[in-house]
């Protein structure tokens, strides 16, 4: 079993050491192949540390960290001793095989960029996904890195999607759909059109599918959904939002009632099924795909198991050389 160093920014997202260091305890369980290296305020985490009962890990400490707020131009120049700054530094210096942050993203990709520089044949990283389908899961890029895309950077998202979804999902021919607002060649932009011609020359390199519609997403008709970050972050805020109604009319719905309240009672076990099934947690875990290194965004708000899962992305593209894989995907011709 390959020995695997993953540095943690123990200060990121809405609570801090206590949640991410939760996550690490139960990830050190999963994996006990990894040794984590935990950058953030060793007084303030002494105590969640003590809590949670892990030995397999070193310790950093800086007083610098990076809030929810800060301007990622200012992270980037002025926190050099942050605890994400420091972690991914550790990277760029082969003394990590990966990051994991549930931290600021504009700060995270900002600073990714700059240390750890992109893939040779890769012009802009993005941000990859996992969503829930009828079928299984979905990886869906870009999230929001890149609002304004090019056909070239829809291609190397192509790309990039591929490897990821072989390397996470363990799918072995992955068939990548380009969104558009209709399945017909004759719809969409100018940028859509021509990164459709373009995937068509390339299907030695991967399985195109072709066009996919919103809807498409969550049915599962493909594998990968490529989209510029614009309205990949507007699909996912809306897959997000749509989720939450739907439990906000059932909860209403079960509470208007009496009887309602015991057809609760009697569905309860179905109930639980559906929510583990849609559970955000389970998809935790957005990966910086294009980066000469391994950095994975853990949601802010999740809780322990959802950072736990994050960690498991991160693990996941290492043990599958996922660097590797994408340079030589980028290289065939």
């Amino acid at each position: 079993m390959k020995q695997i160093v993953l540095a943690i920014d123990v200060m990121g997202g809405d609570f801090g050491p206590e949640t991410t260091l939760q996550g690490v305890s139960m990830a050190s369980k999963i994996y006990p192949n990894v040794r984590f290296k935990l950058y953030g305020d060793e007084f303030v985490s002494q105590k969640e540390i003590n809590k949670n009962g892990f030995d397999n890990y070193e310790f950093v400490h800086t007083t610098e960290s990076i809030k929810s707020d800060d301007e990622p131009v200012n992270a980037l120049r002025k926190l050099k001793k942050s605890s994400m700054r420091l972690g991914i530094n550790e990277v760029s210096e082969k003394k990590a095989d990966g990051f994991v942050s549930a931290g600021n993203t504009g700060a995270l990709m900002a600073i990714s960029k700059f240390v750890l520089k992109t893939l040779s044949g890769i012009n802009r990283p993005a941000i990859a996904g996992l969503m829930p389908t009828l079928k299984g899961q979905t990886v869906i890029l870009d999230l929001g890195a890149n609002v304004d895309c090019s056909n070239d950077n829809l291609v190397q998202f192509a790309l990039m999607g591929d490897v990821f979804s072989k390397a996470v999902l363990g799918i072995e021919k992955p068939r990548i759909g380009l969104l558009n607002v209709g399945s017909e060649l004759i719809k969409g932009n100018n940028v859509v059109k021509q990164t459709h011609s373009d995937l068509k020359k390339i299907e030695k390199k991967i399985n195109f599918f072709g066009f996919v519609e919103g809807n498409d997403i969550n049915k599962g008709v493909v594998d990968v959904v490529v989209t510029d970050g614009f309205s990949g972050n507007i699909a996912l805020k809306t897959a997000e939002g749509v989720a939450e109604l739907i439990f906000t009319f059932l909860k209403n719905s079960y509470n208007s009632s009496p009887i309602s309240k015991v057809g609760y009672l009697l569905s309860k076990p179905a109930l639980n099924r559906f929510k583990t099934r849609i559970d955000p947690r389970k998809y935790n875990g957005a990966v910086l795909l294009g980066l000469n290194g391994i950095v994975v965004k853990s949601h802010g708000g999740t809780d322990a198991l959802g950072f736990c899962n994050a960690i498991g992305v991160a693990v996941s593209l290492i043990e599958n050389s996922y660097i590797n894989q994408i340079e030589k995907k980028l290289k065939l011709d």
